[in-house]
């Protein structure tokens, strides 16, 4: 008796497809149906995407919608329930944020953490962590010149380097955040990871960050930006992900994003989708 073929299971329409940055590459850092919870609260629920490297991807959605709790699970400040994080290839699911950031995980948090009573330079000095074996060589062969250089090279290219022997406690909630980018970057990052950079920016503060975080890939940077500026995040991801109520509802484009009527729906609202017509479905 001849068995039929089986048929799988149809996916439910209500979860989109799994997404790959650039279909083919290796993903930098690939989510596995991660999920949070809390007790009874579902914060992040089953949440699966790829960021590849070189890119600039944002993670974006509505007060509550897990964004926070997937960059708390992501670098390991708060355990999964389920699923699983890779990073170039190696399950990083179970390791301490720490031994994360030895992989080239840097965050950045919404309460920016500065130390007040230092100078812009001495924070950046304090990030100025050895995340790898091969960084904790060449910090030994030339600790100094390496360190200031890298402290110098942040400055300059978030745009405060005449702030540098100013103490934190006197700037503008601005320069703060990007105070806070430049003393994540010190630390090398391969992958960085922003909760509300712009956050308080004015117009050209916000311009700053843009034209800064437009030039971390060709520094070997891959970001994963989580923020509320629409403008920032159309203008400088190659890709988006969308979250609601702890689930991805959405991935594409900015076009593919903004035209999508879930996301719009969900967040966007109506006069984000007016203002491409066109590439509504």
């Amino acid at each position: 008796m001849t068995t039929p073929p089986s048929t799988p299971p149809p996916t439910p329409p209500s979860t989109p497809p799994p997404s790959h940055e650039a279909l083919g590459d290796t993903p930098l850092l690939r989510v596995e149906r991660l999920s949070v919870h809390y007790g009874g609260v579902v914060a992040l629920d089953d949440v699966s995407f790829d960021v590849s490297e070189g890119t600039i991807v944002g993670l974006i959605g509505p007060n509550g919608a897990g964004k926070t709790t997937c960059l708390d699970a992501l670098t390991g400040f708060q355990p999964a329930t389920h699923g699983s994080v890779y990073f170039d290839t190696n399950d990083v699911t179970s390791l301490a944020p720490h031994r994360r950031a030895r992989h080239g995980f840097v965050r950045t948090f919404q309460s920016l953490d500065l130390f007040d009573d230092l100078t812009v330079r001495q924070n950046l000095d304090v990030g100025a962590v050895t995340p790898t074996w091969r960084d904790t060589v060449l910090d030994a062969l030339m600790p100094r010149r390496r360190h200031d250089a890298a402290v110098d090279e942040a400055l300059e290219l978030t745009g405060i380097a005449s702030l540098a022997e100013r103490h934190t406690l006197g700037l503008s909630n601005g320069q703060r955040h990007l105070v806070a980018l430049a003393r994540a970057l010190v630390a090398r990052p391969r992958l960085l990871l922003l909760d509300e950079p712009a956050a308080g920016l004015d117009e050209n503060e916000s311009a700053t960050l843009a034209a800064t975080l437009r030039r971390l890939p060709e520094r070997g940077i891959t970001v994963l930006l989580v923020e509320h500026d629409m403008s920032l995040v159309f203008g400088v991801c190659d890709r988006v992900h969308v979250l609601d109520l702890g689930r991805r509802i959405a991935s594409g484009t900015a076009a593919e994003v903004r035209a999508n009527p879930l996301v719009v729906d969900a967040y966007l609202g109506t006069g984000e989708r007016h203002d491409e017509p066109e590439a509504a479905q």
